[in-house]
């Protein structure tokens, strides 16, 4: 049986929207839009930019890979998207590692820079924007529709 819950993977969008506050709005519009409670993963201490090291060492501390293989689907939740930026950066490392893992990758993402190229290599099967915890909600409910 193949597994409803979606693995929620969120950065930081603003100083006033924690990853956790950006994490509960997604999960809000799923639950809206008629999936089961999602697997809320914020992460807190990321940073764009961080060395692949770093980005390793926080996932593993929060036990993505065993979560993201019991997923469905992982959203990435990153403020900005930008290829100049993608290198390292959490958003990669979590699409990587989907992708391997055979997993479905959607994003979420306040401003996104990415070409089609860009997207197509990170293997994001869609890229929604939103920047406000109102949006954030309705990007969990368009998601949802879609999975």
């Amino acid at each position: 049986m193949i597994s409803q819950t979606v693995l929620v993977a969120s950065g930081r969008f603003a100083d006033t929207l924690s990853a956790d506050d950006v994490a509960q709005a997604i999960g809000r519009g799923l639950i809206a839009g008629g999936l089961p409670a999602p697997d809320l993963c914020p992460l807190d201490g990321h940073s764009h930019g961080e060395p692949p090291d770093d980005v390793r060492a926080l996932l593993d501390a929060l036990d993505f890979d065993a979560r993201m293989r019991r997923a469905r689907a992982v959203i990435v939740v990153e403020r900005r998207l930008r290829e100049s930026t993608l290198r390292g950066s959490t958003a990669f490392e979590i699409a990587t590692r989907a992708r391997q893992g055979g997993v479905p990758a959607y994003a979420v993402t306040a401003e996104n820079a990415l070409d089609p190229f860009d997207a197509r290599i990170l293997d994001l099967q869609v890229i929604v924007q939103a920047n406000t915890k109102r949006a954030l909600a309705a990007a969990g409910r368009k998601l949802a529709n879609l999975l």
